[in-house]
């Protein structure tokens, strides 16, 4: 029998389904998957990361590329996006954003995101330790995504200061896709698993007055929802999964790469931001820089401070922002793209109405596997070229 989860009440909103839709950049959630997400009754949000490439008619750029933080971190843009993205969610759920702490103009962009109505910030890629004082007094949830009790209690001590507290925590374990907040060797160790981490995380939570507990990183389906859920979670956080949506904001070409992604085409490799990543290797992108392939890289936009003007993407071999936009917008050749550990599960494309009926109980899921296998570990396999990449 399905289970059905509870609404999720996080500050001044609650919403009928507690799945957050997670942020995902550049411009793979922008305002048609958030925007859908919500109006279905959960949380869409909105990626702040690159929103340049929304609209590039009033953006500077070259060669397509927009020209430093402020045309990459777009302000006009970025209102349009969230505008957007709530009329489509027709008062229905909740819809805000998720801005990485790692970006250039991060106090800008959360003024602006809270400007444009945003009901809700989720941050991570660094610890968002002055999140509260760049918020101020706005009516606005504030959720920072964590990787260990240790960080729930830094950042609590810290906002504490500002007289705040999380309105709600992510967890997100080393199974997303993105950046992870892990290093190689613990991406891989039991005790750094969603479902080991989690008891103590929710422990820290609890010691903070109860905060709510959302979980990321390898949820799949009702089952995996109820199974955290038993463990005293408030909500869980996906993203992959809606890779494989109508309203994902993706270009096509993005999502049959997905599509026809095998369980062993998703690995970690090495980020100029600074963390591991879990993408898709076997793309001609990483299979270049895999064969030492790695031209010079000048920077254009400046997308996130610790690439150090391109430093960084010149050692990895590739510019994070340019790759990630060429993959939103289908560029097979020189696309980056991201996927979770599950993302090899993503067959078929739905619209969201059905994918969050099927979450949420409402709906039998004929893509949740009966006795599938366990998600994939980041064990390098013997003599391969993707897992000798996957080792720093």
């Amino acid at each position: 029998m399905a289970f059905n989860p509870p609404p999720l009440k996080i500050r001044n909103f609650t919403v009928p389904i507690p799945v957050v839709q997670g942020g995902m950049g550049v411009g793979i959630s922008w305002d048609k998957l958030a925007g859908a997400v919500a109006h279905a009754g959960g949380m869409g949000t909105v990626s702040t990361v690159g929103t340049g490439y929304w609209n590039t008619e009033h953006i500077r750029t070259i060669n397509g590329r927009p020209l430093k933080p402020k045309n990459f971190h777009n302000t006009e843009n970025l209102m349009a996006i969230l505008k957007s993205a709530k009329e489509k969610a027709g008062g229905n759920g909740a819809v805000g954003v998720n801005i990485l702490y790692a970006i250039t103009d991060y106090e800008r962009i959360v003024k602006e995101s809270i400007e444009g109505g945003a009901q809700y910030i989720i941050s991570g890629a660094g610890l968002p330790l002055m999140l509260p004082s760049y918020a101020g007094d706005a009516d606005v949830a504030l959720i920072p995504i964590v990787s260990s009790p240790r960080v729930v209690d830094l950042i609590c001590k810290r906002w504490k200061r500002h007289g705040r507290l999380p309105d709600a925590i992510i967890l997100e374990g080393p199974k997303s896709g993105g950046h992870q907040g892990y290093t190689f060797e613990q991406c891989s160790e039991p005790e750094y698993q969603l479902e080991n981490m989690t008891p103590r995380v929710l422990e820290a939570c609890k010691a903070w007055g109860n905060i709510p507990l959302i979980v990321a990183g390898g949820v799949w389906d009702n089952r995996d929802i109820e199974r955290f859920f038993d463990m005293g979670v408030s909500g869980v956080q996906m993203a992959t999964r809606f890779i494989g949506t109508h309203e994902c904001d993706a270009d096509d070409h993005f999502k049959q790469v997905i599509l026809e992604s095998r369980k062993e085409d998703i690995r970690l490799i090495k980020s100029p931001v600074g963390y591991p990543a879990r993408g898709i290797v076997t793309t001609p992108l990483i299979q270049r820089v895999m064969a030492g392939v790695r031209p010079k890289i000048t920077c254009i936009s400046n997308c996130v401070v610790p690439c150090h003007n391109g430093e960084e993407s010149n050692k990895v071999g590739y510019c994070i922002a340019d790759s990630l936009a060429d993959a939103q917008q289908g560029k097979f050749e020189t696309g980056l793209f991201f996927s979770g550990s599950n993302g090899y599960r993503v067959k078929r494309m739905q619209s969201v109405q059905e994918l969050m009926e099927k979450l949420s109980g409402q709906r039998a899921d004929e893509d949740a596997w009966q006795g599938r296998e366990d998600d994939q570990d980041d064990a390098p396999a013997s003599g391969s070229g993707v897992a000798a990449y996957a080792v720093p």
